[in-house]
């Protein structure tokens, strides 16, 4: 019997896992296909299929960036649980395979503004600091960008640094990066998968308006144990995987940490930095329908500017997962998860020690629900608490005229409740379409201050400058007493209309709130970093997005091209007044204005997926702008209410990202970034004041640093190549910054001591930087 007379027959549903037949680890993304039917599906988070079909025999296919293709026939007569393996790729090193049945269901997915790396493609890229970053890859992507030299975290599309929601096996990461951005707090040995959502952002992410990593740890190999390792000029790494008990609980644990600092030390360099994190994960299968998941990542940096700055800070996450199978179409996860960033800093030159942190306790449950082939569900809730601390202030030394001080902690409450459904309505036309409801608490203990009119800044007529406000008294809220509530209605949809397997044309509508704000001052000497949530002056941001794309493989997938124009609009963008001091202030909301964002742009990207050389090449063009009004017609706002160009504006923005397998023992691999300037506001003139030169300045940000770019290129050595075996290993070369281009961190402008002239000085961080890494597996 065929599969075309057996439709009018009942129907059946075949689901089951899809692992790794070398550790067990579960498979992500994984696409399935039944050609009879001409049915595609994709497994899950938890490598978790499910496909409905009319009874009778089928050709199943199955197939994966970095792994042998499977095709085997199946005859369905009930519903049938099915598990499969899949085997690594082990062809030759010097051709890469992309199977046509993946990138094909890519063109019809309506899924856009996403790239989806696997850490089989993120460790084909050339590995500078001898080993690869999960962060750099990113980079390397359009429409993404860093936030500067020598900055933390990475923009999306004209979008804040706090406006990426990065989560790590579910668990949010405040801050991603080690050594001023050289490293990311992602160790690439434990990591299994991520996928980065720049727009067309589904129901179940919410919290954050720019983007969306979600990045997946690696579970552990459940036959034998094996370690994983690196061992560096600046840093080294070692992972270490085996079972608790054989194929049914396994466990890994990584640990990587810098020692730079110990050479400085010994040159007897002022300045040092160093960092170290460790990745932890237990799993265990209890029965064919239930797995419980233990994860966790603890990492810190320390960085010593010339004994005048110490800045440390620290990610801790911990999350309890539960996977429940409730029927052969409805899979579920439930995760418990505790997260905590903390952020000090001690500044020498005023004696003043600080330090901050941010705990949330996080409860969500997932569901899953396979209706059809057609047709999949996706809904849950999501429930978080949040304390803040903004500042414990100690004081030290005989000079500092700092008070000793704790600011007021402040604490909230977030739920959301979403549904959202991918569904084909035709054999050209798919749409994903959702909707997320957010519920927003700020909540005491707390003594709010009050202010005349209710604002906390004001407008000084006379020197037609803002200023802070003095409060008019106190309001005390008890424990858990509502202070400011707020609740937002997100819709997102996306369409995808493919004119065959290997063109399309998608187009991306979301809506995002976010409560949470980051209040930075990236550009000081001493960088801030406190997040807050809103309140009744710091209203949450709310942005639209839309994106339209094109799509095309072309030479059976050999190549492919990437076409997408966006526009975003944020409400709520706070906004600092000119002067504005974050230190200690114990009452933000009297330095900062509610305004408006927005940004848009065309981003380009370009593929080369097999061959001996691979690759990428990716150009955005886009513009990133902020406006502040004054609040009356007497007021003039900020920049005088003009729109003005963001902090992280920047025009173009290109990469060129390679790899080319020499032979099966060497690989070189090359990265070239280019971006424009960053905004900028610098002296326009200047004037005496008490026999000193002070500089004056003129609208916000509308000069600009020189322009970042800098090459960067690795060679890796494998020895023993055929060997698949017992110890393996490879020595990475690499060269970062090529040419020792001196990127401007950020400017300083003073008056020379021996001349008296005003001049500017280029702070730059990292010049050309050498590196050799031994790394090994066994």
């Amino acid at each position: 019997m065929t599969a075309f007379t057996a439709f009018s027959q009942g129907k059946v549903t075949l689901s089951g896992t899809i692992a790794n037949k070398q550790n067990n680890e579960t498979l992500i993304g994984v696409n399935i296909t039944i050609p009879e039917a001409n049915v595609s599906v994709i497994s899950n988070s938890y490598g978790f299929y499910s496909i409905t079909l009319p009874k009778g025999n089928y050709t199943i296919i199955m197939s994966s960036m970095g792994f042998d293709t499977i095709e085997e026939s199946i005859s369905l007569t009930e519903n049938t649980k099915k598990n499969f393996v899949m085997i690594e790729n082990s062809k030759a090193l010097q051709e890469v395979i992309v199977h046509s049945n993946k990138t094909k269901a890519n063109i019809r997915k309506p899924e856009m503004s996403t790239n989806k790396l696997s850490i089989a493609t993120i460790k084909k890229m050339p590995a500078v600091m001898g080993e690869v970053d999960v962060l750099k890859s990113i980079l390397q992507l359009p429409g993404v960008t860093n936030a500067q030299e020598g900055a933390s975290g990475f923009n999306v599309r004209g979008g804040s640094v706090d406006g990426n929601l990065v989560l790590l096996d579910e668990a949010v990461v405040y801050n991603t990066s080690h050594l001023f951005g050289f490293f990311s707090v992602f160790n690439s040995d434990v990591i299994k998968d991520l996928k980065l959502y720049k727009g067309g952002i589904p129901a179940n992410f919410g919290g954050r308006v720019s983007s969306v990593l979600d990045i997946y740890q690696k579970e552990g190999n459940n036959k034998e144990f094996h370690a994983t390792g690196g061992i560096g000029s600046i840093s080294s790494r070692l992972l270490i995987e085996g079972p608790i008990v054989k194929e049914k609980g396994s466990f890994v644990i990584a640990s990587r940490g810098s020692y730079a600092h110990l050479l400085m030390k010994l040159a007897d360099e002022p300045n040092s930095a160093y960092f170290y994190d460790i990745n932890a994960k237990l799993n265990y299968k209890l029965n064919d329908k239930n797995s419980v998941f233990v994860s966790g990542y603890f990492g810190k940096d320390n960085t010593n500017l010339n004994n005048a700055i110490i800045n440390d800070y620290g990610n801790s996450l911990i999350n309890l997962r539960w996977n429940h199978i409730f029927s052969d179409k409805i899979f579920s996860n439930a995760s418990a998860i505790y997260s905590d960033y903390n952020y000090g800093l001690q500044i020498n030159s005023v004696g003043i020690d600080w330090k901050s942190d941010v705990k949330n306790y996080n409860f969500k449950y997932d569901f899953k629900h396979y209706v059809s082939n057609n047709l999949t569900l996706n809904y849950g809730l999501n429930s978080i608490y949040y304390t803040f601390n903004p500042g414990t202030i100690d004081a030290f030394g005989e000079t500092s005229s700092i008070n000793p001080k704790q600011i007021p902690k402040k604490y909230a409450f977030e739920n959301a409740l979403y549904i959202s459904a991918e569904q084909k309505l035709s054999e050209k036309l798919s749409i994903n379409y959702g909707l997320r409801f957010s519920d927003f608490h700020r909540l005491g203990p707390e003594e709010i201050s009050t202010y005349s009119n209710n604002q906390a800044v004001l407008f000084n007529q006379d020197f037609q400058i803002y200023e802070e406000a003095t409060p008019t008294g106190t309001i005390s809220y008890k424990k858990n007493q509502k202070i400011a509530s707020f609740n937002n209605l997100e819709p997102r949809m996306a369409v995808a209309y493919s004119f065959n397997n290997n063109q399309s044309i998608k187009a991306s509508y979301n809506r995002m709130s976010q409560y949470l704000h980051l209040i930075s001052n990236t550009a000081s000497a001493s960088p801030l970093d406190i997040w807050a949530p809103s309140d009744q002056y710091l209203k949450p941001e709310i942005l639209d997005q839309v994106a339209f794309g094109y799509f095309q493989n072309f030479k059976d997938d050999k190549y492919s091209i990437e076409a997408e124009t966006f526009y975003k609009k944020t409400k709520n963008k706070a906004d600092y007044i000119d002067g504005a001091e974050l230190i200690a202030n114990d009452a933000i909301e009297r330095v900062l204005l509610n305004g408006e964002a927005r940004s848009y742009g065309l981003e380009l990207l370009f593929k080369k997926n097999s061959g001996r050389l691979t690759g990428w090449i990716s150009y955005t063009l886009s513009k990133a702008e902020q406006r502040t009004p004054g609040r009356n017609a007497d007021e003039p706002g900020i920049n005088a209410g003009q729109w003005y160009r963001a902090n992280y504006d920047k025009l173009h923005n290109l990469s060129v990202t390679s790899a080319y397998s020499l032979s099966p023992k060497w690989t070189l691999g090359g990265i070239f970034t280019y971006q424009s300037g960053k905004a900028a506001t610098f002296p326009n003139g200047k004037y005496l004041y008490q026999g000193m030169t002070v500089p004056s300045y003129g609208l916000r940000n509308e000069n600009s640093l020189s322009a970042y770019h800098h090459l960067d290129l690795s060679a890796t050595y494998v020895p023993k190549p055929e060997k698949q075996k017992g110890w393996q290993s490879e020595w990475v070369f690499s060269i970062y910054n090529v040419y020792n281009r001196s990127n401007a961190a950020s400017y300083t402008f003073g008056q020379n001591p021996d001349t008296g002239d005003s001049e500017a000085r280029r702070i730059s961080i990292f010049g050309i930087i050498p590196s050799v890494t031994y790394n090994f597996k066994f």
